[in-house]
Order: structure tokens, then sequence, then C-alpha cells
């Protein structure tokens, strides 16, 4: 009962900081299902809520969609998700464990000295970012970080930032779910529980997050979720 309490109150957080940051599901999610599974099957468990939320946030803001950066950094992150996904079928956990750990720890330090906001990537170099993202976000389910800074590198307005951002995180998930569903669907539907509770949590704090976590003044919202992303990957790292 505690740990479905637990994982319903970290789905919401979830669902409500992505609404606004534009990522952060898998980020928070992982952690908390690797507590009844292995890194390994959390990363494939997640994706699943992680998708409903990206769906119903990119339906949200569909009309912000810069199409042109869409169809080519998305087809980067697509093929890196892809490939991703297929080294995740082949990893080891406490492999995974680590490279997830060590993200989160690295996304939650340059969050907290606002390194994370100066991070800016060229064009060209944005798509070499993307495809690695998208990599990251099929290996470890985690790619928010890194396609953010490479986005930023395209000069587009703030809501089409976080519309197009969302619409290439669903097409990574739609690269990656089908293979962890082929190589490990048993595995997963023995976490439906648990996939349940995430996925009407992270849908809704994706419906009722962003008025709430609107209120609170930006740069303490900012270092408040890299804390917490630090503290994930710092536990992350002491259990391997």
């Amino acid at each position: 009962m505690t740990s479905a309490v637990l994982l319903a109150i970290a789905a919401l957080l979830a669902g409500a900081i992505a609404s606004v940051a534009g990522f952060g599901i898998g980020s928070i999610l992982t952690p908390v299902i690797a507590l009844r599974a292995d890194t390994k099957l959390a990363v494939a468990a997640v994706s699943i809520p992680h998708f409903l939320g990206t769906a119903l946030r990119l339906w949200m803001l569909r009309r912000d969609v810069n199409r042109t950066v869409f169809l080519s950094f998305g087809l980067a992150s697509a093929a890196g998700g892809l490939t991703g996904a297929l080294l995740h079928a082949y990893s080891a956990s406490p492999a995974l464990t680590a490279v997830f750990g060590s993200l989160l720890v690295f996304a939650g330090l340059t969050g907290l000295t606002g390194l994370s906001q100066k991070m800016r990537f060229g064009r060209r170099t944005g798509y070499i970012a993307g495809a690695i993202s998208g990599a990251l976000g099929g290996l470890v389910g985690n790619q928010g970080g890194i396609r953010s800074a490479a986005l930023l590198g395209f000069d587009i307005p703030k809501e089409s930032f976080v519309a197009t951002a969302t619409a290439i995180a669903l097409v990574v998930d739609i690269a990656r779910i089908p293979v962890y569903l082929a190589t490990g669907g048993n595995q997963i539907a023995g976490l439906r529980n648990a996939i349940a509770i995430a996925s009407a949590g992270v849908l809704a704090g994706t419906l009722g997050g962003e008025r709430i976590l609107r209120r609170l003044p930006p740069d303490l919202f900012l270092r408040l979720v890299a804390l917490l992303i630090l503290s994930l990957g710092v536990f992350e790292l002491y259990s391997l």
C-alpha cells in the first residue's frame, strides 16, 4: 500500500513537472518503479505512462509544433530511440543503473548550477544531439535534458519549443515501446498494476499540474526539480 501511494504521488509530480518543463516523467518514475523491479525492467515499464502523458501533452500543445524542426530533429531522435531500445534489450541491469544514475546526477548538477540554461548546440550539432538523446531515451528512458539543450540551437519561440520537444519525445516512445514489448512483454505485464497507477497519476498531473506549478517562481521551480533529480541519481548510484 505504501509503495502504491508513493508511486501515485511520484506520478502526479512527474506529470505536473513535464507539463511545464517538457520532460521529467522518466527521470522521476524510473527510480520509483526500480524499487520493485530492476532498472532494466523499470525503464521499459515507465515507457507506457511516459507515452500516455506525452501524447496527452502533445494534444494540448499540437498547434504550436514547429513542423520543420520536428521532421528533421524528430527523425534523428527516432532512429536513436530505436537503436537505444535494441541496446537496452541486451544490456545488463547494473550497467543501465550506472548510466541512468550518472545522467540524473549530471542533469541535477547542471540544473542547480544554472549550467543547463546556458547550454547551446548549433543546428548541425543539434541533429547529432537529437540522435544521442533518442538513443538515451531508448536505453535508459532519460533524454529530456540533452534534447532540450539541443533544441535551443534552433531559436524557436517558447511555446513552440515545448510543443516540438513533446512531439519528438512521443516519436521516440513510438520507436522504443514495440522493442520493449517484443523482448520483455511478459515481464512488463507483471508490473501492470504499477503501470496503471503510474499512468493514471501522470495523466492527472499533466492535466492539473500546469496551473499549480506556474504559481512557483521560475528559478525556485527549476532548482527544486534539479535537486530532486540529483537526489534520485545519487540514490540510484548508491544502490549499485
